[in-house]
């Protein structure tokens, strides 16, 4: 039984965070956000919302400044305030900004925002589990490892999940008549939006994908798209 405390204490852990996680985050996005109210942005979630056959899609507006969009574990989108002001300013297009609403309808859609937040509580409790089996035979040094194995792991299943919304809102803006190439452009202009360092670290150390790598990765999916359409 002793030797299996670390383990179930870290699982309760996880449970305690996973709820304390909801609870925090759904209260922060309440008392901070309204819903967003734009003609521009409304024409084409219409159309994105017709292609997926709903009646709406809602947005709403994170009062924060950083330049994001995030997908919430209750199924809500957001824009933050600092990338709406981009888009009033015209350094971003709406069709731009549709594609930021449509890469988080994929994280909605394909369950990652609630999965994320597992993972969150999940990767915790892993870290401490580690960090107390490995502190009894690598004393001074255990507690770095464990942190450095679920770093790892959290960085590889957040650029999966990026790689699959992207995807997602490829073919949800495919359908929708917008295209792909207002996702692409943005791609291109997120760097510098969101001053990012990309060069700082190694690739598989970001939680986001390459911007080029993500790119490609559309191209792929467009060239297999119309492969399919050519007639044979």
């Amino acid at each position: 039984m002793i030797k299996i405390t670390p383990i179930l204490l870290a699982v309760l852990y996880a449970l305690v965070i996973y709820r304390f996680s909801m609870w925090r985050t759904k209260r922060e996005l309440d008392a901070r956000s309204t819903e967003l109210a734009d003609a521009r942005l409304k024409r084409l979630t219409d159309r994105m919302a017709e292609a997926l056959g709903v009646d709406r899609i809602r947005v709403h507006i994170y009062e924060i400044d950083p330049v994001n969009g995030l997908a919430a574990p209750d199924g809500r989108i957001f824009v933050t305030r600092g990338f709406y002001r981009k888009y009033q300013s015209g350094e971003v297009s709406a069709e731009e900004m549709a594609s930021v609403i449509a890469h988080e309808l994929g994280h909605v859609a394909l369950g990652h925002a609630r999965r994320r937040m597992i993972d969150f509580s999940g990767q915790n409790a892993l870290r401490t589990a580690l960090a107390m089996v490995l502190s009894r035979f690598l004393p001074g040094i255990g507690v770095w490892i464990a942190n450095g194995v679920t770093t790892l792991l959290s960085a590889r299943l957040s650029r999966g999940d990026e790689y699959e919304a992207d995807a997602y809102a490829a073919a949800l803006l495919t359908k929708a008549g917008i295209g792909v190439a207002p996702q692409k452009s943005m791609f291109e202009k997120l760097e510098k939006l969101t001053e990012a360092r990309a060069g700082v670290m190694p690739a598989w150390l970001m939680s986001h994908p390459k911007t080029a790598d993500r790119i490609a990765a559309l191209e792929r999916l467009e060239a297999r798209w119309q492969r399919l359409d050519t007639p044979r």
